[in-house]
């Protein structure tokens, strides 16, 4: 132990710690609730690492005040939440976790899928509501033989998902800046399924707005495990309540994406408040047990690699 400090924003498994516990001292969040920002930049200023999780964010004015900093390492794979030019021009590394939340990602993208669109929650609020008698013709949903499914952003998320459905016989269509694929407006004419898979920036912020709505095929539904502000969550409330749109589901939400200042600070009630029509996650993209083990010893070796003078392996 050399005196060097590291600081992990959240709860991590044991194992981690172990392996961290080799090269520095730790200070760790043990709770399940993000640390306030004045309790971050407390621990931060004598820090040498942080390792860093969705809930946090920073700007240039944090960093000037972390002196020691020489990595922040983020346990996961979109940082539009953090910025990286101010780590960049002080010197400070930056690394993601490029590839280890794709599959689980594309996974819970299926499940949320199909148990909208086939109607699983209310089917199972029926079952428990006693009035179940037996089969009846009701709650007939969308399946996805035969459906085109349209995936806004082909990357590795997209590329994923296309290999889970490749076995339902449905046709993929996406678009995106590589060539190949076709525009927006032929993805959300043609397909049942969309799904925007892409980072949140400036130009994808709100990308799934009201005339993207307009333009999608009446009875079609919408599912996001990207990023919450890629799609205007209050447009999405307004073709839902109409009808055109027969469902949305979400594993995130425009409210969790902190470094936008005009975010709402909660989810729209009126997406809550319509159960039959939606089917919501709490960002359990990666929350398999085996990925937030391996995503946490990633960030890890980038603080280890960075602590003995090397780049980290995942340095953006």
């Amino acid at each position: 132990m050399t005196g060097r400090r590291v600081v992990i924003t959240q709860r991590i498994h044991d194992e981690i710690e172990v392996l961290l516990s080799e090269h520095a001292e730790l200070t760790v969040n043990r709770t399940s609730e993000p640390w306030e920002p004045v309790v971050l930049l407390k621990h931060a200023r004598e820090a040498d690492a942080l390792m860093v999780f969705m809930p946090d964010s920073f700007d240039a004015a944090f960093i000037d005040q972390c002196p020691n900093l020489k990595i922040v390492a983020a346990a996961l794979k979109g940082f539009d939440n953090f910025d990286v030019e101010a780590c960049r021009s002080r010197n400070v590394w930056f690394t993601i976790v490029p590839e280890l939340l794709t599959e689980p990602t594309a996974e819970l993208a299926l499940t949320l899928l199909l148990g909208l669109s086939r109607h699983v929650l209310p089917g199972d609020r029926h079952v428990r509501s006693g009035n179940f008698q037996g089969w009846r013709p009701t709650l007939y949903g969308q399946g996805l033989s035969g459906a085109t499914v349209g995936l806004i952003g082909y990357g590795s998320v997209g590329h994923a998902f296309e290999r889970l459905i490749s076995g339902f016989r449905c046709r993929v269509v996406w678009c995106d800046v590589k060539p190949g694929g076709e525009s927006m407006e032929a993805v959300a004419a043609q397909s049942d399924f969309v799904l925007p898979l892409l980072p949140l920036t400036a130009k994808t912020t709100h990308l799934i707005n009201r005339e993207f709505l307009s333009r999608m095929k009446p009875g079609a539904f919408l599912i996001n495990v990207g990023r919450g502000s890629l799609v205007d969550e209050e447009a999405v409330c307004e073709v839902l309540e109409t009808g055109k749109l027969a469902g949305y589901a979400a594993d995130v939400f425009e409210m969790e994406d902190w470094a936008r200042s005009e975010r709402p600070r909660t989810i729209s009630k009126r997406l809550l408040e319509l159960p039959d029509r939606t089917l919501f996650t709490p960002h359990l993209g990666s929350a398999t047990r085996t990925a937030r083990i391996e995503i946490e010893r990633r960030a890890a070796q980038n603080i280890i690699d960075a602590l003995a003078g090397a780049k980290p392996r995942d340095a953006i």
